[in-house]
């Protein structure tokens, strides 16, 4: 009986220490003079997310409203103390003008100290932190400016073309092609980053089982439970996870690129092989010759492009390592793969139910190509396509990522010229609620209404730049942005010059994102095919 009693007091003890250690931050925002969410162990406030009752997209947005007309507010992500920002001149500062003070976003899968060359994750550009990060970032920064975009450009005109042709066979049977409309995206975006990334030719439509498609959609599946729990460990033990050498990235796929990268580099070099890919531009990084050029096309290349700082203008002469450019090209790989493809998933979804709009877009497309007059389109001739842009930044304003975050590097005076004023400490976390800014109607009066017309040159004038957030804010913004805009118009110009996009009766409306933290995005539409 002794020897029981005891044995439940050391299980109670036990779990007394794991519930101080969960909570133990709990109190944090009770000296803070700003409102928060509760928080419960294990969870924090975000247990609506973990438990899977409401999306990213939907959290965002329920905890945005709640703290209506509140400049700043607290909760609790996991374990993590988070500020939610809602003020835009706030947002602004702090992203900005205050930089210094959050260089880094949330580590969330790790340190990010850890030099093991098997460790890819923390060598991208997306998980760097300080001065790792600026000088990465600067020497990134000249592979993704206009001119570069240019000549990458004829790679994906060149995949356009035959891709088109591919789907064209297949809907001349039943006169259209049915189907979910994200797998098709999704084969697309591979097969466009295999070419722009690695220098692969890959016909994912006509061959949907090749080893390229099937390894990346293992590596993005993130509903599997090996990277569930991968996850979570990392937000809960990050150091013991990078002493162990442990990646949240996969041993097979790491090698599996690696491999693709190092034959293609050595490949290259022996033949003396010059393509106008990421590959080739990271070798010229490696080399040093890859620098900063003066570009005077930024503001012809879409309404979401973001500038680049002068922190990425920076000249920097980083040496990169045969992993830090298989880390590169593997995020390359997986804002393509996945984000590439929710983009033309979503543009397609309110293009749909739209038929206006797809109509008016479908104008533009055909007197562009008339105007081309049998010439292959050009980037140029992409990029002053007015009403093509403006569907494309409607689009991103109703379904972006649902949250900017950013780690803060040191204590920080938050002063916000109302009598609100406190200090943001070293080691928490602040949250832009995107998600919840593009949906408020006092910056989009109407916003549920997908209105291309908010973009229009007359409206911009009274446009505010600073409620408007698709590809991040500050230096730290999406270094990929014309890439991203760059392929999804020129896939959506040839897809809608070919076919129309209608609905069905699978069609989910409206179009709900699974829940949880990882989006889960899956929508039943008809490419119906046009007569040239």
């Amino acid at each position: 009986m002794e020897v029981n009693v005891i044995g439940l007091a050391l299980v109670l003890t036990l779990f007394w220490f794991i519930y101080r250690w969960l909570t133990k931050n709990h109190d944090y925002f009770r000296d803070k003079p700003i409102p928060s969410l509760a928080a419960v162990p294990f969870f924090g406030s975000t247990a609506d997310i973990m438990l899977k009752r409401l999306s990213m997209h939907d959290y965002v947005k329920q905890v945005y409203d709640k703290f209506a007309g509140v400049k700043v507010f607290g909760l609790f992500d996991t374990n993590s103390r988070t500020f939610v920002i809602t003020d835009l001149d706030l947002i602004k500062q702090i992203s900005v003008k205050d930089f210094d003070y959050f260089t880094d976003r949330r580590p969330m899968f790790g340190m990010n100290d850890n030099d093991n060359p098997n460790v890819l994750f923390n060598k991208v550009l997306f998980s760097l932190k300080g001065q790792k990060w600026r000088d990465m970032r600067s020497t990134l920064s000249p592979a993704f400016t206009g001119s570069k975009m240019r000549a990458m450009f004829e790679l994906i005109a060149q995949y356009s073309s035959g891709m088109i042709q591919t789907l064209r066979s297949k809907a001349e049977k039943e006169g259209f092609i049915d189907g979910e409309i994200k797998d098709l995206f999704s084969r697309i975006a591979t097969d466009i980053i295999a070419s722009c990334a690695f220098g692969l030719q890959v016909d994912s439509i006509h061959d949907p089982g090749n080893d390229f498609f099937a390894t990346g959609s293992s590596m993005i599946n993130f509903f599997r439970t090996s990277i569930i729990l991968r996850v979570m460990c990392f937000a809960f033990f990050p150091r013991i996870m990078e002493k162990l050498g442990i990646d949240v990235i996969e041993r097979k796929h790491i090698h599996f690129f690696s491999k693709i990268v190092k034959e293609a580099m050595q490949n290259r070099e022996a033949h003396g092989i010059v393509r106008p890919d990421m590959i080739h531009l990271l070798m010229m990084a490696k080399k040093g010759v890859l620098k900063a050029q003066h570009e005077t096309t930024a503001e012809n290349e879409g309404f979401a492009t973001v500038l680049e700082s002068d922190i990425g203008k920076a000249s920097h002469n980083k040496t990169l390592t045969d992993p830090e450019i298989t880390a590169q090209c593997m995020l390359f790989f997986l804002a393509g793969f996945e984000g590439i493809a929710s983009g033309m998933t979503f543009i397609a979804y309110e293009l749909a139910l739209s038929p206006e709009v797809q109509e008016k877009l479908y104008q533009e497309i055909v007197e562009t190509n008339k105007q081309l007059k049998g010439q292959p389109l050009s980037y140029d001739v992409l990029q002053s396509m007015k009403y093509l842009d403006m569907v494309l930044s409607e689009t991103l304003r109703m379904w972006p990522n649902p949250m900017i975050d950013r780690y803060c590097v040191k204590d920080y005076t938050l002063d916000a010229g109302d009598g609100l004023k406190f200090t943001i400490d070293q080691g928490t976390c602040v949250w832009f609620p995107v998600y919840g800014i593009h949906f408020d109607p006092k910056y989009y009066p109407n916003p549920t209404k997908f209105d291309p017309e908010r973009f229009s040159e007359a409206n911009r004038a009274q446009f505010n730049m600073a409620a408007y957030m698709p590809f991040g804010v500050g230096p730290r913004n999406c270094i990929g942005s014309r890439f991203a805009l760059m392929e999804i118009k020129a896939i959506m110009y040839q897809l809608l010059l070919n076919f129309s996009i209608e609905p069905t009766e699978q069609t989910r409306i409206p179009l709900k994102l699974a829940p949880g933290l990882f989006p889960n995005i899956r929508q039943h539409l008809r490419l119906k095919l046009r007569q040239l």
